[in-house]
């Protein structure tokens, strides 16, 4: 199979630009296809999970004191399925990933312990906070009885992938369906082995600027998440390719993790191993609260700028996304937590697309997922924390295009072009001495007619007279000599 990807990478950059809409349409007949189909660039999960060194402390009002653990790196595969298309010019198909762990490239194992807030505790103590006081006391006396407590020490592993929980057993014992997980509870655990929705995106068949450009989601022209209807609607593609001949503008994506569409912007033109590309980032806008930029006022409630309250896709959770260590946020989130060291080389999101074909030729997505907890008076195993946005962890989903597609990419969409730029000029300045010439040989032509004029129809001028010829000669007497003659 990856032999076929890398032969559609070279045939789709040597198809002539009247031919290229053709082929990089979703067809099952166009070069590209296969590409869409099982993207051939690997992708890597990288995690990097926030320990908590002063777990008593804070339950005492301290600041929380943090400290970086990972990266823990995954080989990411995605792979479509249910490729269904449909008369409307748009297809629809689920698309799955799987994870595997890679130690050899991580900074630690899934068997290391390391402690963390308890995100289920500490989220169901928030979303309690309004209920009649004797009713907290009760839920108090019970998770004690769980042995609930406000963080845990736990095994990466269990965290991100799944550990038993008596108090998951109990809530879903006595409020079915109130949240998604069954048996165990891990941050990760519907990231794995899983698909992101059903997504029905234009194939390009009649036009090709909406090729990729999202139709639906599970069925949805627009989510129903946010306040306005601008914050709700489906914009972009799927975030894995976008129309060819894109302009150094912005781009849009719907993100299902995010449960919103993402506009970045371009900052720059450049090369990623000798392939002109267009760089977009996120502007600082794009997790500013309503007070900052009002068209975010509708994914309020909101606190500072710099992160975005995802509680009302995530089952009434306090939970927010941000930038990784608070970047480009308010300073008081990072003033809040010890141990966060904002930098926009590590934390800053970026994509490098090749503008031509709209292919994303490098690209790091990073987010950080946060918690906000607090002292919830009637659950005493809150104590006196403060209130804090606390971070749980920042992942980063990146990839490249390396290896033979780069080869194929740089020799036909590069150098190939760049060659036939410079035969077209030798080609030019070969023309012009030859244009030069003829022009010359047809002016010296020109000129000696004007000086030696020919008629092959006019006779040669008659004889000049001389002494023995007489002045008059009857005519027809010369006629008649003539003929005798």
């Amino acid at each position: 199979m990856e032999g076929k990807q890398w032969s559609d990478v070279q045939s789709l950059a040597e198809t002539p630009g009247a031919v290229f809409g053709a082929n990089v349409r979703i067809d099952p007949s166009s070069i590209s296809f296969n590409m869409w189909r099982d993207i051939p660039v690997p992708f890597y999960l990288t995690v990097n999970l926030f320990e908590v060194q002063n777990p008593q402390e804070v339950l005492q009002g301290a600041k929380p004191k943090v400290n970086q653990r990972g990266p823990y790196v995954y080989r990411e595969f995605k792979y479509k399925t249910n490729i269904t298309f449909h008369d409307n010019d748009t297809v629809s198909y689920l698309e799955y990933r799987q994870l595997f762990f890679r130690p050899d490239l991580s900074n630690g194992t899934e068997d290391e312990y390391i402690v963390m807030p308890n995100i289920l505790m500490l989220g169901a103590a928030v979303m309690m906070e309004n209920l009649p006081s004797f009713v907290k006391l009760l839920l108090s006396g019970a998770l004690a009885g769980l042995k609930q407590e406000a963080f845990i020490n736990r095994t990466v592993g269990e965290i991100l992938w799944g550990y038993e929980d008596p108090l998951l057993d109990t809530i879903n014992a006595l409020v079915p369906g109130l949240i998604p997980y069954k048996g165990k509870f891990g941050i990760f655990i519907e990231f794995n082995n899983t698909n992101s929705g059903l997504f029905t995106v234009n194939t390009g068949m009649k036009n090709i600027s909406q090729v990729h450009m999202v139709d639906s989601w599970n069925g949805l022209k627009k989510v129903n998440y946010w306040r306005t209807n601008e914050c709700n609607m489906i914009n972009g593609t799927a975030g894995e390719m976008w129309p060819p001949y894109m302009s150094p503008t912005s781009l849009e994506f719907y993100s299902p993790d995010a449960c919103r569409s993402m506009t970045l912007v371009y900052e720059q033109s450049g090369k990623f191993k000798g392939v002109p590309t267009y760089r977009f980032v996120a502007p600082k806008t794009l997790f500013a609260n309503g007070t900052d930029y009002p068209p975010n006022e509708g994914f309020c409630p909101c606190r500072q700028s710099g992160i975005q309250n995802v509680s009302s896709c995530r089952l009434n959770a306090p939970m927010f996304i941000s930038h990784p260590h608070f970047y480009n946020a308010d300073p008081s989130l990072v003033d809040a937590v010890e141990g966060l060291h904002p930098s926009r080389e590590e934390h800053a999101l970026f994509l490098d697309v090749h503008p031509v074909t709209g292919i994303p030729m490098n690209c790091s997505i990073k987010l950080q997922l946060n918690q906000y907890m607090k002292q919830v008076s009637g659950i005493l195993q809150t104590g006196k924390i403060q209130p804090v946005v606390m971070p749980l962890l920042w992942f980063a989903e990146s990839g490249y295009i390396d290896g033979s597609v780069l080869s194929q990419f740089y020799t036909n969409l590069v150098l190939i072009p760049s060659i036939l730029d410079y035969l077209q000029y030798i080609f030019l300045g070969l023309s012009v001495p030859l244009i030069i010439s003829a022009a010359l040989v047809m002016m010296s032509q020109k000129s000696s007619k004007e000086k030696h004029p020919h008629d092959p129809t006019t006779q040669s001028p008659p004889p000049q007279p001389s002494e023995t010829t007489p002045l008059l000669q009857d005519t027809g007497t010369q006629s008649q000599d003539t003929a005798e003659a």
